[in-house]
């Protein structure tokens, strides 16, 4: 028997024995892991018997969450820090990954830059006539050739598995529908001067869902891929911009950070062994409309 928790809620015990939601032995790969969201889906991992990976840049964050997922959850949590547009980085870091665990069993592709609306009124750079292209490059690098890297890297590894495993896309409802630019609009700006969502967040998006696709059918028998599009997620918002973007959700608000971790888990467990290349939307209907 093992204590059961449902994303932090002790609900008892259960036998791990017929349990399909549960991620007991699994060594999942978060990219990304330090992160606002990296850190949910870590902690979701472990809070169903998984071992959560972290790849971030971030040294100093990541020992913090490592340190935090080990006291909380008493299980083994390792994070390395690495730049996930390096291949040979990648290759090291995965080395030593299956040196200590000698297996890898999912990986979330989950880095991403998040644009900045800008609202400088005399360059704007978040406008597409003005967007730079150094900024295209290093974001399209990150979100979107970091997890076209991490999944030829990795992926082999997951389909060796005599049971295979799961690639886990993170993508957003803005990877399914255009940006709602009215969201970012300044009254008294002239039209050609209005903040905008960056290009790249989008393009990035739609290229996960893509990419996931693709692997979908790469190894169909071994490995599933599928993609989670978030909506809006809750973090320190101005109550302004939460107000307008509440008005397009059926639900009437935004998500929380935790409401993501049902579907990581799910999708990463064999409670979804026949899912493969599916498009998974946690926004709260804002798609469906």
């Amino acid at each position: 028997m093992k204590e059961k928790y449902y994303l932090g809620i002790d609900i008892g015990t259960y036998e791990t024995k017929g349990v399909l939601v549960n991620l007991d032995g699994k060594v999942i790969i978060i990219t990304g892991g330090a992160g606002f969201l990296g850190e949910k889906h870590a902690e979701a991992i472990a809070q169903y018997g998984g071992t959560p990976v972290l790849l971030d840049l971030d040294q100093d964050r990541i020992e913090e969450v490592t340190s935090k997922i080990k006291d909380l959850y008493s299980i083994t949590s390792i994070g390395i820090s690495v730049d996930i547009t390096n291949e040979q980085k990648i290759n090291s870091a995965v080395s030593k990954i299956l040196k200590k665990f000698s297996k890898i069993d999912g990986l979330i592709n989950n880095a991403a830059v998040n644009p900045k609306v800008d609202l400088n009124q005399e360059s704007n750079f978040s406008r597409l006539e003005h967007f730079p292209i150094e900024t295209w490059s290093q974001e399209i690098n990150v979100g979107l050739t970091g997890a076209f890297l991490s999944s030829k890297i990795i992926g082999p590894i997951i389909a060796n598995n005599p049971s295979g495993g799961s690639i886990i896309n993170i993508s957003s409802d803005l990877g399914i529908i255009a940006p709602n630019q009215s969201l970012y609009l300044v009254n008294g700006l002239r039209s050609d001067q209005q903040p905008v969502k960056p290009i790249t967040y989008s393009v990035i998006k739609s290229g996960l869902i893509g990419l996931s696709r693709y692997l979908s059918t790469y190894w169909p028998t071994l490995v599933r891929s599928n993609v989670i599009c978030p909506g809006g997620i809750e973090n320190n918002q101005d109550d302004d911009f939460k107000e307008r973007i509440q008005s397009l959700i059926p639900m009437g608000r935004m998500g929380k950070s935790t409401e993501l971790q049902g579907a990581v888990v799910f999708l990463l467990s064999d409670a979804s062994s026949y899912i493969n290349g599916a498009v998974l939307s946690v926004d709260g209907g804002r798609t469906a409309w």
